[in-house]
């Protein structure tokens, strides 16, 4: 599109889209079907100040996926079935910039109060699972909890010289659990505790401006 940002879909009347706004248009046919469709979707996106980006519109068949406001979306077979089915996966980029803000508050040298670290660190991760709670995200929101844990665990073995021996007798109970790390009532809350919900289908219930073809 001519202008570019993230932008979710709000579906309440008299919400304008927000400068700029991304555009995704799924058809059921062949590459000539949808590259003929170009001139079409021009006409109709005109009117509202907007036009197609020759540089960042693409034409690629679902199996190969593409990437849409942080999410990858892709055409799969399930596993251990014949099955094909649409699914939503997180993107790379958004995953690497969580990561990378993670590692930035979890330095090993960091000199930041323990109770500070940990109310960012919540905030951020469960901000970010939030948004990304509709995809296929069980696993990464377990691999960055490990990601988290093990982060905070080597700041506290350099800060307080702790040996792995200190480390297991500070965050187990005596029979060997371990204790969510906390500092100051404020606790590290797990990511994969959020709860991964699907949408369910209702793109024919959503209201169009458009009248729809009748065969």
């Amino acid at each position: 599109m001519s202008r570019e940002a993230p932008a979710r879909f709000c579906e309440r009347r008299r919400v304008r889209f927000p400068p700029p706004t991304h555009l995704v248009v799924l058809v059921d046919g062949t590459r000539q079907d949808t590259e003929a469709l170009h001139e079409e979707i021009a006409q109709v996106i005109a009117p509202v100040g907007l036009r197609l980006s020759p540089a960042k519109t693409q034409v690629v068949h679902l199996s190969e996926g593409f990437d849409f406001l942080g999410f990858h979306i892709q055409w799969r077979r399930k596993r251990g079935t014949n099955k094909w089915y649409v699914y939503t996966f997180i993107a790379d980029r958004p995953l690497r910039s969580v990561k990378a803000k993670i590692r930035h508050l979890t330095h090993r040298t960091s000199q930041q109060d323990l109770a500070v670290v940990l109310i960012n660190l919540n905030r951020i991760t469960h901000g970010w699972a939030n948004y990304f709670r509709h995809a296929v995200a069980k696993h990464v929101f377990s691999k960055l909890d490990d990601l988290v844990w093990w982060r905070l665990v080597r700041l506290l073995r350099t800060r307080h010289h702790w040996s792995w021996s200190d480390v297991r007798r500070r965050l187990t109970t005596p029979t060997g659990r371990w204790l969510p790390i906390s500092a100051d009532g404020i606790e590290l809350r797990k990511i994969s505790a959020i709860p991964v919900t699907r949408y369910r289908y209702r793109g024919n219930k959503i209201p169009t401006p458009w009248a729809l073809a009748t065969t």
